[in-house]
Order: structure tokens, then C-alpha cells, then sequence
């Protein structure tokens, strides 16, 4: 796929994220747009977010989250190195 095309979809998705307005509606989207696991996986990743900005360790986290070693060092990183979001949106 052409990135424009993929960039374009992408928007698109977050279009329709940005439009949703109560719980209800996110869980609804979400479990038409993902499978459980997705989900599940994006849970933990929120939860290993937030437990790593209070300062958790990384055994904490994982006793907490049940989340990979990996995962939770792609998730520090991106906390440590990416784009913010992580910062801004996991209080």
C-alpha cells in the first residue's frame, strides 16, 4: 500500500476515535475494530504506562500487568523516547 493511501487511512481511524463520546461508545468501537486479545494487549500496556510513571519497578509492573519483559521495554521507551503521548494522555 502507498504510504499516502495508508497515511489517509490512518487519519481516518483517528477521526473516528476522536468522534466517540462515552465509555460505552469506545467499547463498542473497539470490540467491532479489535479482538480481545488487541485489546487486552493495549490494556496492558496503558496500565504498564501509567505504573512506570508513578515510579513502579520493572518487576512491579510486571507482577501487576502480566505484561512481556519486551512489551514493557517497548512501552518505557516509547515513555522515555517517543512521541509524548504516553506523558500527556496516561495520568
Amino acid at each position: 500500500m502507498n504510504e499516502n493511501k495508508s497515511q489517509e487511512m490512518m487519519n481516518e481511524l483517528f477521526q473516528t476515535i476522536l468522534s466517540l463520546n462515552t465509555l460505552e461508545d469506545c467499547e463498542a468501537l473497539f470490540a467491532d475494530l479489535c479482538t480481545f486479545k488487541e485489546i487486552e494487549q493495549m490494556s496492558q500496556r496503558i496500565r504498564a504506562a501509567r505504573l512506570l510513571l508513578n515510579n513502579k519497578t520493572y518487576s512491579q509492573v510486571i507482577a501487576d500487568t502480566e505484561i512481556s519483559s519486551a512489551t514493557l521495554s517497548r512501552v518505557s521507551r516509547c515513555i522515555q523516547h517517543g512521541s509524548g503521548g504516553y506523558k500527556k494522555f496516561v495520568k
